[in-house]
């Protein structure tokens, strides 16, 4: 039930708004990877985004079992032991995004695991074609951010520091 209130809360902020831009197909890519070792690498194809130009309020849904690896052994290691998806099914972001001399960013919080983490000045790329808004960037965080644990056995194969990647090519609604 959280999730459809959430859902329809994203899907209809700010109602009067008249530039609204939409994508159910954003993706997200996170990196633990370590030098030497496997690669500890996901993307997610799934992502819902919803931008309101007018205010430039911005929010997202990620639904944490959507992440694909290439190793199937590895994705299910992520979502029983460190995502724990069934427990945290989804993450979210809500934030507001800064333009400050033609520079964009974004601050906002941050929702993964049962925390939330307070984000701010996230540089972004925004372009702005036609009916088309393409939204990008990057952020660091850490596993300790949101209380996940990597265990001894693997410390040195996981980083402790992940960079998540996004992009949403969105649509004006």
């Amino acid at each position: 039930m959280k999730y459809f209130a959430f859902l329809f809360t994203l899907l209809c902020f700010n109602t009067f708004a008249q530039s609204k831009y939409l994508t159910k197909t954003g993706i997200v890519i996170f990196e633990a990877s370590v030098p030497s070792f496997e690669e500890v690498k996901a993307t997610n194809t799934t992502t819902t985004a919803i931008y309101n130009k007018d205010n430039n309020e911005f929010a997202a849904l990620v639904l944490v079992k959507g992440f694909r690896f290439k190793n199937a052994l590895m994705e299910e290691h992520f979502n029983e032991n460190y995502a724990e998806s069934d427990t945290y099914p989804k993450a979210t972001f809500k934030g507001k995004i800064n333009v400050i001399k033609n520079k964009h960013s974004i601050t906002g919080s941050l929702n993964f695991h049962g925390k939330t983490l307070k984000v701010t000045t996230i540089p972004l790329t925004i372009l702005n074609e036609n009916s088309t808004i393409k939204i990008s960037g990057k952020v660091t965080v850490n596993a300790t951010d949101f209380d996940i644990k990597i265990p001894k056995i693997v410390k040195n194969k996981v980083s402790e520091t992940i960079e998540v990647s996004f992009e949403f090519n969105m649509k004006k609604k």
